[in-house]
């Protein structure tokens, strides 16, 4: 009896050895290790943040964009706001597939297999999509807030400041209204004065006629042209403020409706290549080999 019990003692404790091994072998177990494997998810992020930003960059130089501060933007078409689409797709799908393949390819092994092997890699590449949304967003401000000074030119471009959607929307109409080869008092605060008037011709009233007469004859003053003039002037840049300010708004729309489908099929992506990336780990094979293996 006693041998019994020593002999069905020892094959337990042998038994639990083994399972003990073979889960420090695995990554260790669920105790004494995260579910989250976070180094690896920190470096896919940073890798599809890394892709992303210098994609956008090569866009943003290139001049890639739905919408612009340059008036070159007023000529672009919905062909290349659709190219424009495509391109921040693109983006998605280069740099969260290399993100989220790295996070799933890094990630340690864990004992179970199946369903839940694949969920927890593809669990470990939404996260890194989300990881590197949040890095590429902070990465963004930065460079925003560093250019932000340097729109404004040194001297004194202050109505610039007072009115920055003013003078990135409608700038060429300021420029129409105020036309003249005098030197104009004051200019700054005009041009940021006559923008706030003019960006009321996107709402449902639009400019009021008080607002008008005032224009017409602030323009008047500071042009030297007579008050017919320059309220005919007004009437114009009124309408031609209407129209690019809808084309903005359009602009505006069409783009967050792409950076959203691209963000959203940028999860589906970094989700799928993380669980390839598990299924290449577990395989010890590379994703180009594995293709042309299956192709031969």
């Amino acid at each position: 009896m006693a041998s019994f019990t020593s002999s069905a003692w020892s094959s337990s404790f042998c038994s639990s050895f083994r399972s003990s091994a073979f889960a420090e072998m695995a990554g260790g177990t669920d105790v004494e290790r995260s579910s989250v494997d976070w180094p690896v998810i920190l470096a896919g992020a940073v890798c599809a943040a890394g892709i992303s930003f210098a994609l956008h960059a090569f866009a943003a130089g290139i001049g890639l964009s739905v919408s612009s501060t340059a008036s070159t933007w007023r000529d672009s078409t919905a062909a290349y706001w659709v190219l424009t689409g495509l391109y921040l797709l693109f983006v998605a799908l280069t740099a969260f597939g290399v993100g989220g393949y790295i996070a799933g390819r890094m990630r340690a092994p864990i004992v179970e297999a199946g369903v839940e092997h694949e969920f927890r890699d593809g669990l470990h590449g939404l996260i890194t999509w989300g990881l590197a949304v949040v890095i590429t967003a902070v990465l963004a401000l930065g460079v925003a807030a560093v250019a932000s000074p340097a729109a404004v030119p040194s001297g004194g471009r202050a109505g610039a400041a007072q009115s920055v959607a003013g003078e990135n929307i409608i700038a060429s109409e300021l420029d129409e209204l105020f036309r003249t080869d005098r030197d104009i008092p004051n200019i700054n605060y005009r041009r940021a004065e006559a923008a706030r008037i003019l960006l009321k011709s996107s709402s449902h009233d639009g400019v009021p006629q008080a607002d008008r007469r005032y224009l017409s004859v602030v323009t008047a003053k500071a042009t030297g042209i007579d008050v017919e003039q320059a309220t005919a002037r007004v009437d114009a840049q009124v309408e031609a403020a209407r129209q690019e300010l809808r084309r903005a708004r359009v602009a505006t729309v069409l783009q967050a409706f792409a950076v959203g489908v691209a963000l959203f099929v940028g999860a589906a992506v970094a989700w799928l290549s993380a669980s390839e990336g598990g299924k290449d780990r577990d395989r010890a094979t590379y994703p180009g080999w594995q293709w042309h293996r299956r192709r031969i």
